[in-house]
This record gives structure tokens, sequence and C-alpha cells, in this order.
């Protein structure tokens, strides 16, 4: 970013909302929690920032004045500075909301992992419902004691939110292992604010089959349910970390959008976390979109074998190639910490250090990177997107449907207004 032009206008109006508030400081640090050195929210990797023309900046700025500026999945949590601390951070259950990252980030609406539900509360397992619940209601019992971020159930409030200087935070979980066999579970999770939800993470679960696992046999019985009660509640459908046929079921039997919020393309880069163009198509077909990511060591590419925003940028404009611009979006999966060192600490909670039974995909030569640059954090992986479009001279139309507007249009659809 430019260092020659003011601080934008709605980063300083949200700077006065924020008004320094740090997560938890309602209680005393080293007495009712144990206090742990944080990574800051911001210029955590120093020199990492890029620099646009000042016209593209000003294109940029002015375009999010006018429009709703959407990241279809990030993690807005605070992670230790010592990636040796993760796993008791985790265990004490108060995951630290970055404030001052989430005023910089030029962001409206941020669809929240938070901490994906392997806080290991109570558990030493992911995914237990005890723990899900408590990071649910930790998370909103912090942001109950600040005025910028507000809690988004409807697109009421996220208009209201935008109106108001604030960052609306929609929470989501990635999977819906939580709810075990008990399908209203779904309805609480509703009631706790949930209002996306990952039918499957890497590791099947009851209701379908995980990309981690070799066997995938589609939706189970109680899977087919779980969709319908969703749909009935109004909670979008992702299929983000579903095996292929589980996805494919999962269009084909849903009378509602389904959505990928994070992945990229396997065609450019041919691991199981990236989707096919088959699972690509169903989801755009029935209303969806999929939403590119930036987590290191993702959406790489042959041509961009250092993963950085112009190899995110190349799975975006293949999948518009392949599905057309009102069906992609912008799902970063980045935090604010050392994301490659939290991937290694927590992978094999999920399945990933033996995943198809130890025999990785054959990949071109690529290089291992600490952070992705131009998309390190949430406070500055959409703005670059939003740059790097306009740098090769996309439309404002154009931009505004990946930036925000099909997201918008399939929260309207599931949850109306």
């Amino acid at each position: 970013m430019s260092t020659e032009l003011p601080l934008p206008a709605k980063t300083a109006r949200r700077l006065k909302l924020w008004d320094s508030y740090r997560s938890y400081q309602y209680l005393a640090a080293g007495a009712d929690y144990r206090a742990f050195e944080l990574a800051p929210a911001r210029g955590r990797v120093p020199g990492a920032a890029l620099e646009w023309s000042e016209d593209v900046e000003v294109r940029a700025r002015d375009f999010e004045e006018r429009h709703l500026v959407v990241s279809a999945h990030d993690h807005l949590s605070l992670r230790p500075a010592d990636p040796g601390d993760f796993a008791a951070y985790r265990r004490q259950g108060r995951e630290s909301i970055p404030y001052e990252g989430i005023a910089h980030s030029g962001v409206d609406l941020f669809f929240d992992g938070g901490p994906a539900a392997v806080s290991m509360i109570r558990s030493h397992a992911p995914w237990d419902w005890d723990d899900a619940v408590s990071d649910l209601a930790m998370r909103q019992a912090d942001l109950a004691h600040q005025r910028l971020v507000a809690p988004v159930r409807t697109l009421e409030d996220a208009d209201r939110a935008r109106a108001g200087d604030q960052v609306g935070v929609v929470l989501t979980l990635e999977s819906a292992s939580p709810i075990g066999n008990d399908i209203d579970r779904l309805d609480l999770l509703y009631g706790l604010g949930v209002r996306l939800l990952g039918l499957v993470y890497s590791e099947s679960n009851q209701l379908g089959s995980g990309l981690a696992d070799a066997g995938d046999t589609g939706l189970t019985l109680l899977g087919r349910r779980a969709l319908r009660r969703m749909t009935d509640l109004g909670i979008i459908v992702d299929v983000s970390h579903s095996g292929d046929a589980t996805a494919l079921d999962a269009v084909r039997r849903s009378t509602a959008p389904v959505v990928i919020t994070h992945a990229g393309s396997r065609a450019l880069w041919p691991t199981p976390r990236m989707k096919p163009d088959d699972v690509i198509r169903a989801c755009a077909g029935s209303g969806g979109f999929i939403g590119v990511e930036a987590a290191p060591h993702t959406t790489i590419t042959a041509r961009h074998p250092r993963h950085d925003l112009d190899s995110v940028m190349e799975h975006i404009e293949r999948c518009i190639d392949l599905v057309g611009i009102d069906h992609v979006a912008f799902g970063p999966d980045t935090n604010f910490g050392d994301h490659t060192a939290w991937h290694r600490t927590f992978a094999p909670l999920f399945g990933k250090d033996d995943a198809h039974d130890g025999k990785a995909p054959e990949l071109p030569p690529h290089e291992e990177v600490e952070y992705v640059r131009g998309c390190e954090n949430p406070a500055e992986a959409v703005g670059n997107m939003i740059r790097w479009l306009f740098d090769r001279g996309y439309s404002e139309a154009d931009v505004a449907k990946l930036a925000g507007g099909n997201v918008r249009r399939v929260a309207e659809t599931v949850w109306g207004r």
C-alpha cells in the first residue's frame, strides 16, 4: 500500500470506534485468565506489505467507500507470538479477536471461521460439541464489550453495521461434526448465531465423507436430513472440505444454493484440498459460488510456484473462466499470526498427516513459504485482491461482484432479509 496517501476515510472512522479495546480487557489478565504474548494485528512480517500505484490505490479506496466488501471465509483470531504456545492457548478457550487489524481491513462483512472448534477446552480431539458451543458463546461475550464489530445474523444487520462504520461478522463452523447424530443441535447452532456451516471437514463424519478420506459415498441418511434442516433454518451449506462425491450429492439434493467458501481449482493445483471442475460447476449451477483461498501452500500454480497474491489470483481467474464472474468470491482463509506454524501444529488433528493412506499427490515443483505475500492476514488479503483486479483493468461492476455482491446474493436467497 502506498505510504504517500492519507489513511482511508473508512479506516479512520473505524479506528475511532475501536478505541483501543483488547479482547477480554473487562477481566483481570493473569488472574481471570492466562495472558499470552500475541502476534501483532498489523505488520507481523516487516516489509511484506504490497505497494500499488496511486491511481489503483485511489480507485480501490473509492470503491471500498461505496460498496459492501465481503470476505467469505477468514479466521478473526489473534494467534500467540510463540507457535509453541498454540496448544495451551487453545485449551484456555479465550481466543483473542484482533480488533485493530479488523479496523484496518477495509472489509465490511467477514464470515468468521473463528477458533474452528479446535480449542480443546474439554476434549483433546477437534469438533467437540461442548468446545464448539464454548467458542461461539465466548466470542460473543467479548464482542458484547466493544463497539467496532457487530454480530450479523441477517442482511439487515450487515447493512446496519456498515452504515454505522462497524464491521459485520457472521459466525460459522467449518464442519457439522459437533452435532453428532442429533439434528436438533443444528437449531441450537442457529440460535447461537451460526449462519453458514460446513457439512464435513477433512475427516469423514456422520453426515458424509471428507476430502482427506480415500472413500466417498456421498451424504449419509443423516446427512440428507441435516441438509434439509439447514435449509429450513436458513443456514448456508458449505462444502469446502467435503469429499467430491459428498459435495455433488449435497448440490443434487439441496433446494438452496451450495457454496465453497475457501478452496481453489484442482485443474491448476492437483491436491484434494482444491476442487475439481465438476464440483465448482455444480455449486455455481445451484446459485452458489466458490470463494478462493490463500492459506499457505493451498492455491499455488505451476506458473506461480511460490505462493503469493499472483498465484491466488490465477485461481480466481481460472474459476471465472470456468463458471462466470457471478459465481466467484474472495475466501482468503487467513488469520493474524504465523499461519504456516499453525498448520504444522494442528494438521495431525485433522488427519492431514496421513490423508489418502499417506499417498500424497504428485505436485509440480514449488517453494515452501513462511507466509503468503499479499495475503498474510485478513487486514490485507481482500484489499490486495481488489487492487490486483483494478491494476489488471477489471471494471468496477465486476469487482463489485467478486468483492461482495455474489456472497450477498446467496445470503439473501438463504436468509431472506
